[in-house]
């Protein structure tokens, strides 16, 4: 799956000579959290996060009267507080690439482009509900964690005895174990009852570490 299978197409944008006031107005009539920054022509020239406007916003205890707060925020600008060297990515960059660079970069969110042109843009949230379709959280079945071994045939072997009970895979996810030599791997299962299921699974290098029906 490719980002530009789960970006948001239309972002909401902004241009660098809005007031901060203004941009944090969008922001929260959005309901978004940062705001890629584009020029006349749609290229993506910078981005602006929330707390980018806050800080650049007077504190409420501030000495100085409402007069001279509006003087100071019609002065700054959105190009003034805004992060011009943008962490971006192309629509075919993969997703989990994507979530490697956020989580390397310690961002919430990469807009997307193409020939430097803004078309889209990826954030936590969007990885969050890839995360709960891979799991099948909206699904109902028996989820179970093995801890198996990592040694080939094992998952053909695991998936075919399911199939073979005429169990329906809802979702499949393989994790780190805490030692190279094994692998942690999460099923969910309809069309099957538990303890069936259970017992198919059963042999001496499966561990059964949770099963649950949710």
């Amino acid at each position: 799956m490719l980002v530009k299978d789960r970006m948001s197409k239309h972002p909401i944008t902004i241009t660098g000579d809005v007031r901060v006031d203004e941009a944090l107005k969008v922001m929260r009539n959005n309901k978004v959290r940062r705001l890629p920054v584009v020029d006349k022509a749609g290229r993506l020239v910078g981005i602006v996060s929330e707390m980018d406007l806050l800080y650049a916003s007077p504190s409420s205890a501030t000495p100085l009267s409402v007069y001279e707060l509006q003087y100071l925020l019609a002065r700054i600008t959105v190009q003034d507080v805004m992060t011009k060297e943008v962490i971006s990515v192309e629509e075919n960059t993969p997703l989990e690439e994507a979530a490697r660079i956020m989580i390397d970069n310690k961002i919430g969110g990469l807009p997307v482009v193409r020939d430097g042109k803004l078309v889209g843009i990826i954030t936590e949230t969007d990885l969050f509900k890839i995360f709960l379709e891979l799991l099948g959280a909206r699904e109902r079945g028996v989820r179970l964690t093995l801890r198996v071994p990592n040694k080939k045939g094992i998952l053909a072997s695991l998936t075919g005895r399911i199939a073979r009970m005429g169990g329906d895979i809802i979702s499949l996810g393989t994790f780190l174990g805490e030692t190279p030599a094994e692998g942690l791997l999460t099923l969910k299962v309809a069309e099957v009852p538990r303890e069936q299921l259970v017992e198919a699974l059963r042999e001496p290098e499966v561990k059964l570490v949770d099963v649950r029906e949710s």
